[in-house]
């Protein structure tokens, strides 16, 4: 399992931070000493996260702060009223997200749940937090992708899925538009000269409430999962499958744009380590025309 290094005097957002690979790269990174902001959709979830952290580090530091990433106005507030209490931020760890609703959802801001949750929520929040991340020292932003970013293919002519929606087709152009965000904003920082590292990463097969909470959606009971209950496919525990997400987050080894995942069996489970990228997850004029689509759509903007 990654061993987070000494983390004292540095600030992390992570969002999602009250169960799954959230909640347990928060725990680890308060454990090493980190000031760690829960940035959840719920608020009774995420005290319960945060009572549950302080029990088992006492005097870990660590605080609760709501943003839904569904909604425009929310993400606005979060990144407004972190930035006037903080002086900078260390590392964004961009976590949180929703997986194939079994039909199609809208965001508050009328996009397609996955698209708006997955990529254009945390896109406005990378926007909006780049000021206070470029006032640390070695700033960095930590994109969750997932492993179905392999085979998926970014629909510029219906990014909404308005026709035909097809969930894990929706779920996998969210996540390869989460690749694209990292990759883009580490080929901005380099051109800008900003000290700031952009990373990506996925948890392989981690079982979380992801698998079960978006499939369920509109349902009046839960919904098995083929990746749930007695899977034969081999998995992890959240406390495993942060790891690369953590990686991507605090290793000093960690490459400006590099994708980090499980290097075991299948690329599901074992420990973190690079991850290949086909054609399509290298491609950055898709990336970078994505990137300005977005900027539209959430009415954000990279810093000047």
């Amino acid at each position: 399992m990654y061993a987070v290094p000494e983390q004292h005097g540095r600030t992390f957002v992570v969002t999602g931070a009250n169960s799954g690979t959230g909640r347990a790269a928060a725990e680890q990174l308060a454990a090493a000493g980190a000031r760690v902001v829960l940035a959840v959709r719920n608020a009774e979830k995420g005290e319960k996260a945060l009572a549950e952290i302080r029990a088992a580090h006492p005097g870990a530091d660590v605080e609760v702060r709501v943003v839904d990433l569904a909604d425009l106005a929310s993400v606005r507030h979060f990144a407004d009223t972190l930035t006037a209490d903080l002086d900078r931020l260390d590392v964004l760890v961009n976590n949180a997200g929703v997986m194939v609703p079994p039909t199609r959802f809208e965001t508050a801001d009328g996009f397609e749940l996955q698209m708006g949750t997955n990529f254009l929520g945390p896109l406005a929040l990378t926007n909006l937090l780049l000021p206070l991340l470029l006032a640390a020292p070695e700033p960095r932003v930590a994109t969750m992708s997932s492993g179905v970013a392999s085979w998926a293919r970014i629909r510029f002519d219906d990014l909404q899925w308005t026709r035909g929606y097809r969930p894990w087709r929706a779920y996998g152009q969210s996540k390869l538009a989460d690749l694209h965000l990292a990759r883009h904003l580490a080929r901005v920082s380099d051109e800008r000269g900003w000290p700031l590292l952009s990373t990506a990463a996925h948890p392989g097969f981690t079982r979380t409430n992801l698998q079960t909470a978006g499939a369920s959606l509109g349902r009046d009971t839960p919904r098995r999962s083929i990746f749930s209950g007695d899977s034969v496919m081999p998995s992890m525990l959240p406390p495993e499958g942060a790891g690369s997400i953590l990686l991507a987050a605090t290793s000093p080894l960690a490459a400006q744009g590099g994708y980090y995942g499980p290097t075991g069996r299948w690329g599901l489970v074992g420990d973190p380590g690079p991850v290949h990228l086909n054609r399509r997850m290298r491609d950055g004029a898709t990336a970078a025309r994505l990137w300005a689509v977005a900027q539209d759509l959430t009415g954000t903007a990279l810093p000047a």
